[in-house]
């Protein structure tokens, strides 16, 4: 095997593997599964390892190259009008290759699935396209985000409540496998060719930006259509006998994610292609990686998306229906935080995100410190979703405070930290969240009779929130390690009478004879 393929394939074993054995405890001792449906489950776990293993090498070899390159290209470029227009069509092509967004807008009522891709497809092209903008003219982030989220909880009032959580959903589910390690790559190469200190910081942000695009475009479809009750007919855990049976209803499955992925990556190959044209950026090695790198990223995404939707969202949506019917149904809340706390790591974006930002910070933010921050949040947005679907508690009553308090942090914490935990708000609601963790939320809201569109859905939306104040929180101490750095250096150089050391808190560095 190829030691890069092994070593992704390792990290996605570790990754998986707590969520597994999870779903296996609570089968044995609280909720009994047969053992048809255990092997199932089993099975889409070992597919998701080996998907996720493939797709972050792919993303590697290919993604992360193809991003890096529009990037700087664009960056070259003096005309702010291609810019914006080449931003604006990236953005779209993207979202329109992004697998989550079909699987939401097949689950949204009363509007037609291209109304839906189309109008998120077009929010994600206008503000990745501002994004670009704010890199280029080297505008504050969190300024930005301030006036962009106080617009977008402005216009959360007026559209039906039922249309809120969905609104809120479809940011989460845009920045998924297929966008977030072009945009983010996108940023790294935009910012590269800029000297100042807030290069690197300035870096992040694409999309943190990009989503917030579709909701609140989504927020203006809402005044057009009247949805009233989601039409949901969730996918009962496969009835089987045999391993011939589970290798059938695998099997059966492949050919149609097989095309679906297919769709989805058809759209960047032309991109790359069209974009070697013009500018020859590749020479032949690099082309070959690259090609070889999308065949690993499709392979990767085919695994992983029949492993999550044949062998996971079922049992995700039989364990909230039978955890709901329990006498103690409460305890969904803290079994939905277990998960939570480990189904983060099994994201396969999320890895590309946290490899980015060790790279970015010269390693002074760490894949584990990422990693540790992603699942305490995501924890938190679990339990806070499940108690909603328990309570019918608003989604506006964790939302807005919940936002308000990041943009708050947001002013006091080192501006990469800024970028850092507004991308991860994003990347944290991938596949894994919309086809795990939503069948669980939709499952136990079945369970209590609720109301799916105002109760079930809002877990992405909460998942994708919780980050930004906690990734903050490690920015805050971050800043007091270095406030502590800084004195120490000071006072050695007042004691070495050293005038010429330099200290730098916003970057964390040093500098010195």
């Amino acid at each position: 095997m190829n030691p890069k393929l092994r070593e992704k394939t390792l990290e996605s074993l570790s990754a998986v593997l707590p969520i597994t054995g999870i779903v296996i405890i609570i089968s044995i001792f609280i909720v009994p599964m047969e053992l048809g449906s255990l092997v199932m489950f089993v099975v889409g776990a070992i597919m998701l390892i080996l998907g996720m293993g493939f797709f972050q090498l792919g993303a590697e070899m290919a993604m992360t190259p193809i991003g890096d390159g529009i990037g700087v290209q664009i960056s070259k470029t003096r005309k702010i009008g291609l810019v914006v227009l080449i931003g604006f069509i990236m953005g779209v092509i993207i979202t329109i290759s992004e697998p989550d967004l079909q699987v939401l807008a097949e689950q949204v009522p009363s509007v037609p699935n291209q109304v839906l891709i189309l109008t998120v497809a077009v929010g994600v092209g206008i503000f990745l396209a501002l994004a670009i903008v704010r890199i280029r003219f080297q505008i504050d982030l969190s300024r930005m985000l301030i006036l962009l989220y106080v617009l977008l909880i402005g216009a959360s009032f007026l559209v039906p409540r039922e249309f809120l959580a969905v609104a809120f959903d479809s940011g989460g589910v845009t920045t998924g496998p297929m966008t977030v390690p072009f945009i983010m790559a996108m940023g790294v190469g935009l910012a590269s060719l800029r000297t100042d200190k807030n290069s690197a910081s300035d870096s992040f942000g694409l999309v943190a930006l990009s989503s917030v695009g579709p909701v609140l475009a989504v927020l203006i479809l809402g005044c057009f259509f009247r949805p009233t009750e989601a039409v949901y007919s969730p996918a009962g855990v496969a009835d089987v006998a045999t391993t011939r049976d589970v290798a059938r209803v695998f099997g059966g499955g492949l050919p149609g994610y097989a095309k679906e992925v297919m769709i989805s990556l058809l759209p960047i190959v032309a991109v790359f292609f069209v974009f070697q044209v013009l500018t020859h950026r590749y020479h032949k090695r690099q082309i070959k990686r690259i090609a070889v790198g999308l065949v690993y990223t499709y392979a990767g995404l085919i695994l992983f998306l029949c492993g999550v939707n044949v062998g996971f969202a079922p049992v995700g949506s039989f364990l909230g229906n039978e955890l709901a019917s329990l006498p103690f149904n409460w305890i969904v809340v803290p079994i939905g935080m277990l998960i939570g706390y480990y189904i983060v790591k099994a994201e396969p974006a999320i890895q590309v995100l946290n490899h980015q930002v060790e790279n970015v910070t010269g390693g002074a933010v760490s894949v584990k410190a990422m990693n540790r921050c992603m699942s305490v949040g995501v924890a938190v947005s679990v339990g806070l979703a499940m108690l909603r679907v328990l309570t019918g508690t608003p989604i506006q009553w964790i939302i807005i405070p919940g936002y308000i308090i990041a943009l708050i942090l947001s002013l006091f914490v080192p501006r990469m930290f800024v970028g850092i935990a507004f991308d991860s708000g994003g990347v944290a609601s991938g596949p894994m969240t919309s086809t795990f963790l939503l069948p669980l939320s939709i499952g136990t809201c079945q369970a209590l009779g609720g109301n799916l569109m105002t109760d079930a859905f809002g877990v992405v939306a909460l998942v994708a929130l919780t980050p930004l104040i906690a990734i903050q929180i490690m920015g805050l101490v971050y800043q007091v390690k270095m406030n502590g750095m800084r004195r120490k250096a000071l006072q050695n150089a007042a004691l070495a009478e050293d005038s010429d050391v330099i200290v730098d808190l916003e970057e964390g560095t040093f500098h010195g004879k």
